[in-house]
């Protein structure tokens, strides 16, 4: 696997996925499951909660372009890492927030920027985002994949995934890809 592949949970994965495939740099962001227990899980397993598995987005990264760094901020920005086993109304240990490296450099990079992050006191309430290798990751089913793009009729995309994306998009309009 290549050291530009970096392995998200922060909540839904509609939301992570939506917004990084809308960053510069990045080649693509998929979303999938990680660090459960079950062999090849579905959705409905996994929001069971039985599973032991995340919520992710594996986000592809171009480092002539966007740095880990940058992805690890944009990922900071696009969810409360104060929220253990939530995200909003989204409950449960699916929603947790995690960054499951895979090499020593997004291990170090992300104990760095949580230090950061906790030291300047950002949040009032203490980061509660996992960092943990990644293990047992499966790509989520195919209609997961560009959700928010091809559901716009989806009230919780409408209600939660809108709202969340156009604050983004407000925040990092400089690292966004332009349109062609």
């Amino acid at each position: 696997m290549s050291d530009n592949v970096i392995t998200l949970g922060g909540g839904c994965f509609w939301c992570l996925e939506t917004a990084f495939n809308t960053v510069d740099g990045v080649v693509s962001a998929y979303s999938g499951y990680s660090n459960g227990h079950a062999e090849n899980p579905s959705y409905e397993d996994v929001c069971s909660g039985n599973t032991g598995h995340t919520e992710v987005v594996q986000v592809t990264f171009d480092p002539e372009r966007l740095s880990l760094r940058q992805v690890l901020e944009i990922f900071f920005a696009l969810h409360d890492p104060t929220q253990l086993n939530r995200q909003g109304n989204d409950v449960g240990t699916q929603y947790r927030s995690g960054i499951y490296y895979h090499n020593d450099e997004q291990l170090n990079a992300a104990k760095d920027i949580i230090k950061e992050i906790e030291d300047t006191e950002i949040w009032p309430n203490p980061v509660v985002t996992e960092v943990l290798p990644l293990e047992n990751y499966y790509q989520a089913e195919d209609y997961h994949q560009d959700y928010f793009t091809n559901n716009p009729q989806n009230q919780y995309c409408n209600m939660v995934v809108a709202p969340k994306l156009a604050k983004f998009k407000k925040t990092f309009a400089s690292k966004l890809k332009s349109s062609e």
